[in-house]
């Protein structure tokens, strides 16, 4: 079977304890003046990394926000001049990455991310921006980090609810590779892999927040996962998260481990395959019910509702997803969309749609 597959060129550092070596690589990409980028609730954790850098540290950026607003960006980008900052390292998970990305596409910065997250935003060239209340992506090389640290020590203290959640979330990554109009053996044995190992660790981690081995395999499969995404085209299920993300201010892991179960619901009859493939990895007989008791084996929120979608946005929701759709196995159809909305602003059990294409 003719295929292409393009290899993303980031340098990768996968261990227990590998943050030590993160001056060394600052190094290695010729670098002298990192500003270290994290949230305001990992601004305790990017102190940390500041110092370990020592003199090579120019300063700390501790505001990155969730689905990386153009204006908290801009602001970034005074600091950056300021501190004559020559790259970026970004500590913690897709909303500090995605600011180190945004730097890096406007100042053409290298960039070191350290994920404590199972996001996979650092394995990707993808950027996603928000501005005015609506989110645009948009794909380019520029963006991808450099060099990833993956450090398995970084990951035992996240939250169990975030951890499920966040794990979810790169399983839709590698469940969208498995469907895309672009796909290829090689992406479909990572995606399979990266699902196959996520849906093993993340139950493990939910009772057991400090399995060292859980939590190893959880960020194994989160990189494969990341490296789906980051080199085949994703469909529906983006498209809806990225609209309710960025329209409705939504949490993003939380809502990919909503949306998801009903997003492979509707394009199963369009893509058996890749249900199989899917149900597979989760040792389950049907996708999406399996990706549904995954979501409950972790306690993960079920309903759009109970994170902030109000019914009364599913029209504004359906429309804005239907637009500008991305390509998908199946027909977009505004009623479809509109029913799967409503299922997951619910919290149902994902239900088979009905084609209304002939």
């Amino acid at each position: 079977m003719p295929f292409v597959y393009n290899g993303l060129p980031s340098r990768v550092i996968f261990g227990s304890g590998t943050l030590s070596r993160l001056a060394d690589e600052v190094r290695e990409l010729g670098c002298r003046r990192a500003i270290v980028l994290a949230t305001p609730q990992q601004a305790t954790q990017g102190r940390k990394v500041l110092e370990q850098l020592g003199e090579l540290g120019a300063g700390l950026f501790a505001e990155a926000r969730m689905h990386t607003p153009v204006e908290i960006t801009d602001r970034a980008m005074r600091q950056v001049e300021a501190l004559g900052a020559d790259c970026t390292v970004a500590i913690g998970g897709g909303s500090t990455i995605g600011l180190g990305k945004a730097i890096s596409l406007r100042a053409d910065l290298p960039q070191v991310a350290i994920p404590t997250t199972y996001a996979g935003s650092e394995m990707t060239p993808i950027l996603g921006e928000t501005q005015d209340g609506l989110k645009t992506t948009q794909r380019t090389l520029r963006v991808l980090p450099e060099t990833v640290i993956y450090d398995v020590d970084l990951t035992l203290g996240l939250p169990t609810a975030m951890s499920g959640t966040s794990g979810i979330n790169a399983i839709a990554h590698a469940v969208e590779a498995l469907y895309a109009r672009d796909r290829n053996p090689i992406v479909s044995l990572m995606a399979e892999e990266g699902i196959a190992a996520l849906a093993r660790s993340l139950p493990v981690i939910a009772h057991d927040p400090e399995n060292a081995t859980a939590r190893s395999d959880a960020l194994y499969g989160a990189w494969l996962c990341g490296v789906c995404l980051g080199s085949v085209g994703m469909a529906l299920h983006h498209k809806l998260c990225h609209t309710l993300g960025g329209s409705f201010d939504l949490p993003h892991a939380e809502t990919h481990t909503i949306v998801l179960p009903h997003a492979v619901a509707y394009n199963a009859a369009a893509a058996p395959e890749a249900m199989s493939h899917i149900a597979r990895a989760l040792g389950a007989s049907d996708a999406a019910d399996g990706l549904f008791d995954l979501a409950c084996a972790v306690g993960a929120p079920l309903a759009l509702a109970d994170i902030g979608l109000k019914e009364a946005d599913i029209v504004r929701a359906t429309e804005i997803a239907t637009a500008n759709p991305y390509w998908n196995p199946r027909e977009i159809e505004a009623d479809g969309i509109r029913r799967l909305l409503e299922n997951a602003c619910a919290g149902r059990r994902p239900e088979s749609t009905t084609r209304t294409d002939s």
